[in-house]
């Protein structure tokens, strides 16, 4: 070899290993960019860890109540009356997951003052929003879209009579009571959700902790991050309303609803028209049954609708739509806008705007369905139990007087035990028993809210076999048998597993909105002032369940979440996005207005509803 060639040889084994080191070097220098990475991304998961799991603070309180609704509010304000009476101290706490109290509330509402009489006898004089007394009474059967007849008022059961009631909006009646529970000493803290119920080494409830609140979506912390709190007390009450999460857990807990039937839902939409002085009468109060939900004497959904003219101007509007119901196409929200085209309701609206929209589940199951009302540590009230009366179409007062009931029981209680209460002290005696209340049981069993129960108590079941038979039944046991018949009709079913295949019925074709009777969803879902904060989503697929939506609820019930829901929270992808090419459940969270279908009506329920970060959901004002 040449010396030339030997040079050039030289340079290409030098070159040679030169490019080979160069992707090792490369490597290294990516390896350890990806340990370093690795390692602060460890150390930042680590620092989340710490943060999202670091101890909470707490306050103790001789009781705490979960819900600022008619219930909650009605025991704290009796549990401070009875305190000043006696001269005892007994601090009281209400946590409300609602921007302001009353943002969460939602009902027909026509309401009678029973309750409220023996609650706070004096409220007329302290100015109650309760004005617009009902005046006239009308029940309508609609055959069909043009036609009705009016049943006459003798025919009708008692419960369906109003005289004496008044039209009201319960959101304003609640902030109402909200500031006479202040003016006694309730403390009240709006925009904290209870997300955990806490209990002690005897397995007795001691309280609930809020949600931590400034979380993103990933589930990182934001810098306005701030940790949840723990209220512990001596008494914790549960007034969240119709399937309340933590009412849910408790009553799993302690094995509530053993011996019980499976509680029953409605799922009620609601509007608020302002109309023009001409058209508005005052104290009117109509309710219909028939078209469009039951066109047949054994047409088996359960339901119907309310029409109420309440003071300046406004006509309240809604429908209720069993969730019993059969036909997984059947969509109640598109329902309630095709019954509004009817003209024994159009002519109610026309002329006017409408100003606000809203959507609540409710209790149907009556009598048969309440549970277990205490345990260790607490209770249930007002519609965390179940006291609706479907028939009457009323459940705010029943509520109410639970929640007065609750106080009194729960004041005797703690005021018995020689224990010095943490309104003097600070703090819970670690020397005191847990406590289960169970003369609020015996005294709720006593009450007229029972015996109105226990008169209505099979009638609901009845509308199983048929609009014509529930009618008939209905009207033997409210005439005549009063409760007392011999039978009791069974209802082994939940709502969930009453849904049957959509292979077994026809789509349904609703008309499309005009903007001006009748609305698209998401248009009418601006009027709720519905707002979440960029957070995790708080309805989750149950991981043992998460099958459900691509394998059972879109093939053999076509999704009916994507009906049912009246808020648009649930759709499916078109299934190009998925590896196996099903189609993928969506969850628009942020849409959400807390109505708590959804953990209803989905087949096997396979959604968890949870509490979002307080203050989150609808912002009702006149509802």
């Amino acid at each position: 070899m040449t010396a030339a060639g030997s040079v050039l040889l030289r340079s290409v084994r030098h070159a040679c290993g030169t490019w080979a080191a160069r992707p090792t070097l490369a490597r290294m220098a990516r390896s350890r960019a990806s340990l370093h990475r690795a390692a602060t991304a460890a150390r930042a998961e680590e620092a989340t860890d710490d943060l999202l799991n670091s101890p909470r603070e707490f306050m103790d309180y001789d009781v705490v109540i979960v819900g600022a609704g008619p219930a909650g509010l009605a025991a704290g304000i009796q549990l401070r009356k009875r305190a000043a009476e006696s001269g005892q101290e007994l601090s009281v706490c209400v946590v409300e997951k609602g921007a302001e109290v009353g943002a969460h509330i939602l009902s027909g509402n026509v309401f009678e003052p029973r309750a409220l009489d023996a609650l706070i006898p004096d409220w007329k004089e302290r100015d109650a929003p309760i004005g617009t007394p009902v005046t006239e009474d009308q029940f309508l059967v609609l055959p069909n879209e043009t036609s009705s007849f009016a049943i006459p008022n003798a025919l009708l059961p008692k419960q369906l009579h109003n005289e004496g009631n008044y039209v009201i909006s319960l959101s304003k009646v609640v902030r109402w009571l909200g500031e006479y529970a202040e003016e006694l000493g309730v403390e009240i803290f709006p925009g904290f959700s209870a997300s955990e119920v806490l209990y002690g080494n005897d397995g007795a409830v001691k309280g609930i902790a809020t949600r931590d609140m400034g979380i993103n979506k990933d589930g990182t912390p934001k810098a306005t991050f701030a940790r949840g709190m723990e209220l512990r007390a001596r008494q914790t009450l549960f007034a969240e309303g119709c399937r309340g999460s933590c009412s849910e857990e408790v009553m799993k807990q302690f094995n509530l609803r053993e011996g019980v039937q499976p509680q029953t839902y409605g799922l009620g939409v609601k509007e608020v028209w302002e109309i023009p002085e001409e058209n508005f009468r005052p104290g009117f109060v109509q309710h219909t049954l028939g078209w469009p939900l039951q066109q047949g004497l054994f047409d088996k959904t359960f339901g119907g609708s309310f029409l109420y003219h309440m003071e300046p101007n406004l006509v309240l509007v809604g429908f209720v739509v069993g969730l019993d119901y059969e036909n997984p196409y059947l969509s109640p929200y598109e329902e309630f806008q095709r019954w509004k085209t009817h003209p024994a309701v159009r002519k109610h609206l026309e002329g006017g705007e409408c100003i606000a929209y809203g959507a609540r589940c409710l209790n149907e199951g009556g009598y048969h369905a309440i549970p277990k009302l205490t345990f260790p540590g607490g209770a249930l009230l007002g519609c965390s139990a179940g006291f609706l009366n479907s028939v009457k179409i009323k459940g705010s007062h029943t509520a109410m007087e639970s929640g007065r009931l609750a106080g009194n029981a729960v004041f005797d209680a703690l005021t018995s035990t020689g224990t010095a209460p943490v309104a003097e002290t600070g703090e819970i005696s670690a020397e005191e028993a847990s406590v289960e209340v169970r003369e609020y049981q015996a005294s709720m069993e006593k009450s007229w809210v029972f015996d109105e129960l226990k008169e209505v108590r099979n009638c609901h079941q009845a509308f199983h076999y048929g609009v014509g038979p529930g009618l008939v039944h209905s009207g033997l046991s409210t005439f005549i048998t009063r409760g007392k018949e011999p039978w009791t009709l069974p209802n082994d079913k939940t709502d969930a597993e009453r849904t049957r295949p959509a292979a077994e019925f026809k789509p349904i074709e609703y008309p499309k909105p005009d903007g001006k009777l009748t609305f698209d969803l998401l248009s009418n879902l601006a009027r709720s002032n519905t707002y979440h904060e960029d957070q995790p989503s708080h309805l989750r697929v149950k991981p043992e369940l998460s099958d459900v939506p691509a394998d059972v609820s879109y093939p053999v019930y076509a999704a009916p979440e994507s009906r049912f829901c009246p808020a648009r929270v649930y759709e499916y992808s078109d299934g190009s996005d998925s590896a196996d090419g099903k189609p993928q459940l969506i969850i628009n969270a942020q849409n959400c207005v807390h109505c708590k279908c959804c953990s209803i009506k989905t087949p096997r329920e396979y959604i968890n509803w949870t509490v979002p970060e307080g203050s989150g959901g609808p912002n009702y004002e006149v509802m």
